[in-house]
Protein backbone atom coordinates (compact mmCIF):
# COMPACT_ATOMS: atom_id res chain seq x y z
CA UNK A 1 0.00 0.00 0.00
CA UNK A 2 2.70 2.46 0.97
CA UNK A 3 4.89 1.68 -2.04
CA UNK A 4 2.25 2.18 -4.74
CA UNK A 5 2.05 5.94 -4.11
CA UNK A 6 -1.71 6.06 -4.74
CA UNK A 7 -2.66 7.27 -1.26
CA UNK A 8 -1.85 10.39 0.71
CA UNK A 9 -1.86 8.44 3.93
CA UNK A 10 -1.80 4.77 4.91
CA UNK A 11 -2.66 3.86 8.49
CA UNK A 12 -1.93 0.33 9.67
CA UNK A 13 -4.12 -1.01 12.47
CA UNK A 14 -4.47 -4.11 14.54
CA UNK A 15 -6.23 -6.99 12.78
CA UNK A 16 -10.03 -6.73 12.98
CA UNK A 17 -12.68 -4.49 11.44
CA UNK A 18 -13.35 -2.59 14.72
CA UNK A 19 -9.77 -1.28 14.60
CA UNK A 20 -10.09 -0.38 10.91
CA UNK A 21 -13.34 1.49 11.59
CA UNK A 22 -11.76 3.34 14.53
CA UNK A 23 -8.85 4.46 12.32
CA UNK A 24 -11.25 5.59 9.57
CA UNK A 25 -13.28 7.62 12.07
CA UNK A 26 -10.09 9.26 13.36
CA UNK A 27 -9.08 10.18 9.80
CA UNK A 28 -12.48 11.78 9.22
CA UNK A 29 -12.17 13.80 12.44
CA UNK A 30 -8.77 15.00 11.24
CA UNK A 31 -10.34 16.32 8.03
CA UNK A 32 -9.62 13.56 5.50
CA UNK A 33 -12.01 13.81 2.53
CA UNK A 34 -11.80 10.31 1.05
CA UNK A 35 -11.41 7.44 3.50
CA UNK A 36 -11.53 3.69 2.95
CA UNK A 37 -10.17 0.67 4.78
CA UNK A 38 -9.60 -2.99 4.13
CA UNK A 39 -8.64 -6.26 5.75
CA UNK A 40 -6.30 -8.83 4.27
CA UNK A 41 -9.11 -11.41 4.19
CA UNK A 42 -10.96 -9.34 1.60
CA UNK A 43 -13.23 -7.13 3.67
CA UNK A 44 -13.44 -3.58 2.28
CA UNK A 45 -14.97 -0.62 4.14
CA UNK A 46 -15.73 2.92 2.99
CA UNK A 47 -16.15 5.82 5.42
CA UNK A 48 -16.98 8.39 2.74
CA UNK A 49 -19.17 8.35 -0.34
CA UNK A 50 -17.53 7.29 -3.61
CA UNK A 51 -18.47 9.19 -6.76
CA UNK A 52 -17.75 8.00 -10.29
CA UNK A 53 -19.10 9.24 -13.60
CA UNK A 54 -21.87 11.21 -11.88
CA UNK A 55 -23.06 8.26 -9.80
CA UNK A 56 -22.61 8.07 -6.05
CA UNK A 57 -22.05 5.00 -3.90
CA UNK A 58 -22.93 5.78 -0.30
CA UNK A 59 -20.39 5.09 2.43
CA UNK A 60 -20.51 1.54 3.72
CA UNK A 61 -18.40 1.36 6.90
CA UNK A 62 -18.87 -2.38 7.21
CA UNK A 63 -17.31 -5.30 5.40
CA UNK A 64 -18.10 -5.53 1.69
CA UNK A 65 -16.44 -8.18 -0.47
CA UNK A 66 -18.01 -7.18 -3.82
CA UNK A 67 -16.70 -3.65 -4.39
CA UNK A 68 -13.06 -4.73 -4.69
CA UNK A 69 -13.43 -7.11 -7.68
CA UNK A 70 -15.78 -4.61 -9.36
CA UNK A 71 -13.27 -1.80 -8.89
CA UNK A 72 -10.48 -3.96 -10.32
CA UNK A 73 -12.57 -4.83 -13.37
CA UNK A 74 -13.41 -1.14 -13.94
CA UNK A 75 -9.77 -0.13 -13.56
CA UNK A 76 -8.69 -2.75 -16.12
CA UNK A 77 -11.42 -1.60 -18.51
CA UNK A 78 -10.42 2.06 -18.15
CA UNK A 79 -6.74 1.21 -18.65
CA UNK A 80 -7.53 -0.98 -21.66
CA UNK A 81 -5.60 -3.92 -20.27
CA UNK A 82 -6.03 -7.25 -18.51
CA UNK A 83 -6.02 -7.67 -14.75
CA UNK A 84 -2.66 -9.44 -14.93
CA UNK A 85 -1.27 -6.44 -16.83
CA UNK A 86 -2.60 -4.15 -14.10
CA UNK A 87 -0.58 -6.10 -11.56
CA UNK A 88 2.65 -5.39 -13.41
CA UNK A 89 2.06 -1.67 -12.83
CA UNK A 90 2.17 -2.13 -9.05
CA UNK A 91 5.21 -2.68 -6.81
CA UNK A 92 5.83 -6.41 -6.70
CA UNK A 93 5.13 -7.50 -3.12
CA UNK A 94 4.14 -10.98 -1.99
CA UNK A 95 3.15 -12.42 1.36
CA UNK A 96 3.15 -15.82 2.99
CA UNK A 97 1.88 -16.92 6.40
CA UNK A 98 1.91 -19.87 8.74
CA UNK A 99 1.49 -20.56 12.44
CA UNK A 100 2.90 -22.63 15.25
CA UNK A 101 0.09 -24.51 16.98
CA UNK A 102 0.08 -25.30 20.71
CA UNK A 103 2.25 -22.25 21.37
CA UNK A 104 0.82 -20.64 24.54
CA UNK A 105 -0.16 -16.99 24.18
CA UNK A 106 1.82 -16.09 27.30
CA UNK A 107 4.94 -17.59 25.74
CA UNK A 108 4.32 -15.75 22.46
CA UNK A 109 3.91 -12.46 24.30
CA UNK A 110 7.00 -12.91 26.48
CA UNK A 111 9.19 -13.91 23.54
CA UNK A 112 7.96 -10.99 21.43
CA UNK A 113 8.45 -8.63 24.39
CA UNK A 114 12.11 -9.68 24.50
CA UNK A 115 12.48 -8.19 21.00
CA UNK A 116 10.39 -5.07 21.55
CA UNK A 117 11.56 -3.28 24.69
CA UNK A 118 11.44 0.12 23.01
CA UNK A 119 15.24 0.45 23.02
CA UNK A 120 15.94 0.29 19.28
CA UNK A 121 19.60 -0.73 19.49
CA UNK A 122 18.89 -3.46 22.03
CA UNK A 123 15.88 -4.74 20.08
CA UNK A 124 17.78 -4.68 16.80
CA UNK A 125 20.65 -6.69 18.31
CA UNK A 126 18.25 -9.25 19.82
CA UNK A 127 16.29 -9.56 16.57
CA UNK A 128 19.38 -9.85 14.40
CA UNK A 129 20.72 -12.59 16.68
CA UNK A 130 17.67 -14.64 15.64
CA UNK A 131 17.03 -13.55 12.05
CA UNK A 132 20.07 -11.57 10.90
CA UNK A 133 21.93 -14.50 9.40
CA UNK A 134 19.01 -15.07 7.02
CA UNK A 135 17.48 -11.63 6.48
CA UNK A 136 20.20 -9.08 7.28
CA UNK A 137 20.10 -5.80 9.17
CA UNK A 138 16.92 -4.56 10.86
CA UNK A 139 15.65 -1.20 9.57
CA UNK A 140 12.63 -0.73 11.81
CA UNK A 141 9.92 -2.13 14.05
CA UNK A 142 6.15 -1.66 14.15
CA UNK A 143 4.37 -2.88 17.28
CA UNK A 144 0.82 -2.02 16.22
CA UNK A 145 -0.26 -5.68 16.30
CA UNK A 146 2.46 -8.03 17.47
CA UNK A 147 5.92 -7.25 16.12
CA UNK A 148 6.46 -6.30 12.48
CA UNK A 149 10.17 -6.30 11.63
CA UNK A 150 11.35 -4.53 8.47
CA UNK A 151 14.86 -5.33 7.25
CA UNK A 152 17.13 -3.09 5.16
CA UNK A 153 16.14 -5.23 2.15
CA UNK A 154 12.51 -4.07 2.72
CA UNK A 155 11.61 -7.68 3.50
CA UNK A 156 9.28 -8.13 6.46
CA UNK A 157 8.76 -10.70 9.21
CA UNK A 158 5.65 -10.08 11.31
CA UNK A 159 5.13 -12.08 14.52
CA UNK A 160 1.72 -12.05 16.14
CA UNK A 161 0.14 -14.12 18.91
CA UNK A 162 -3.25 -15.44 17.84
CA UNK A 163 -6.16 -13.63 19.46
CA UNK A 164 -8.29 -16.74 19.82
CA UNK A 165 -6.00 -19.79 20.03
CA UNK A 166 -2.66 -20.84 21.54
CA UNK A 167 -0.78 -20.12 18.32
CA UNK A 168 2.06 -17.90 17.19
CA UNK A 169 1.45 -16.54 13.70
CA UNK A 170 4.18 -15.50 11.30
CA UNK A 171 3.63 -13.38 8.19
CA UNK A 172 6.42 -12.66 5.72
CA UNK A 173 6.60 -10.16 2.87
CA UNK A 174 9.12 -10.00 0.03
CA UNK A 175 9.64 -9.10 -3.62
CA UNK A 176 8.68 -12.54 -4.92
CA UNK A 177 6.28 -15.29 -3.90
CA UNK A 178 9.18 -17.75 -3.69
CA UNK A 179 11.19 -15.49 -1.37
CA UNK A 180 8.18 -14.81 0.89
CA UNK A 181 7.55 -18.57 1.19
CA UNK A 182 11.24 -19.27 1.84
CA UNK A 183 11.37 -16.55 4.51
CA UNK A 184 8.31 -18.01 6.17
CA UNK A 185 9.76 -21.52 6.21
CA UNK A 186 13.03 -20.25 7.74
CA UNK A 187 11.13 -18.13 10.26
CA UNK A 188 8.94 -21.05 11.32
CA UNK A 189 12.05 -23.18 11.94
CA UNK A 190 13.59 -20.39 14.03
CA UNK A 191 10.38 -19.85 15.99
CA UNK A 192 9.89 -23.55 16.69
CA UNK A 193 13.39 -23.74 18.15
CA UNK A 194 12.85 -20.42 19.93
CA UNK A 195 9.75 -21.83 21.60
CA UNK A 196 11.38 -25.13 22.59
CA UNK A 197 14.16 -23.29 24.42
CA UNK A 198 11.58 -21.45 26.52
CA UNK A 199 9.50 -24.39 27.68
Amino acid sequence: MEKCGWFDRVERTRIGSPYVIEAMQSALKEGAQSVVGYEANGGFLSATDIEREGTQLSALPTRDAVIVPLAILLLARDAGCTISQLLTQLPQRFTHSDRLKNFPTELSCSRIAALSSGDFDRDRAATESLFGEYFGTVKGFDMTDGLRITFESDEVVHLRPSGNAPELRCYTEAGSAQRAAEMNRVSMDILAEWGDKSR
